[in-house]
């Protein structure tokens, strides 16, 4: 945990996905699944296992065989859903585009730490440009690393550079935000933009609002 008398942050490592950009697995379909029907799928295919398979490297090729092997009708699915990933990302989360200028207008170093699929990592910028505004981001499934692996940590100071004590990480899951914790990252779990900005303002990163006069 983050004392005054550490030393002051002069780098900030986004999580993307619900942090910088919206995610949601339902959407790709959406025309064709109900919210529960996708649900019914995805814990009968165990998704979260698919989905972690190709944010750590694995082919989505191999995924979908993967998924077929087990139900031809999950390979269909999964197909699908990757055919039509950029349907899952809904958008900029509210206020980080503002929050990510004002840090890098500020100075501070900017980097980002995704678990993303290579093949589909394409599609975050586009939908949310302020992704290209990071110095760098060290994306999972380029690595063959997944979060919250200390390896793929252990990655990411070694590639930049970074000193941990110096280093704050925004991810929206707890366990990564331990992971990173344990490594001597000052780790912010990230609910929103509000929040974060005040997060940031007390480890002096950000300018507090001038008061107003009365």
């Amino acid at each position: 945990m983050y004392q005054p008398t550490d030393p002051r942050p002069t780098t900030v490592v986004f999580d993307l996905g619900n942090v910088l950009i919206g995610w949601d697995q339902t959407g790709p379909l959406a025309d064709r699944m109900t919210s529960d029907e996708w649900n019914a799928f995805a814990a009968e295919a165990d998704f979260a296992s698919l989905n972690s398979a190709s944010d750590r490297g694995v082919p989505v090729s191999e995924v979908i065989a993967r998924a077929t092997e087990k139900d031809p009708r999950h390979g269909e699915i999964v197909a699908a859903y990757y055919e039509r990933f950029d349907l899952s990302l809904t958008g900029p989360i509210d206020g980080m585009a503002g929050l990510v200028t004002e840090l890098g207008e500020s100075g501070v170093r900017l980097l980002g730490l995704s678990n993303w699929s290579a093949e589909t990592f394409h599609h975050a910028p586009q939908v949310a440009p302020a992704i290209n505004d990071l110095e760098d981001i060290v994306v999972s499934g380029r690595e063959g690393l997944i979060k919250p692996d200390p390896k793929i940590f252990d990655l990411l100071s070694s590639r930049f550079d970074l000193d941990p004590r110096q280093t704050v990480f925004v991810d929206d899951l707890p366990a990564n935000i331990e992971a990173a914790s344990r490594l001597g990252f000052i780790g912010l779990l990230f609910t929103d933009a509000r929040q974060l900005r005040a997060d940031l303002r007390s480890l002096g990163l950000l300018t507090p609002p001038a008061d107003v006069e009365n």
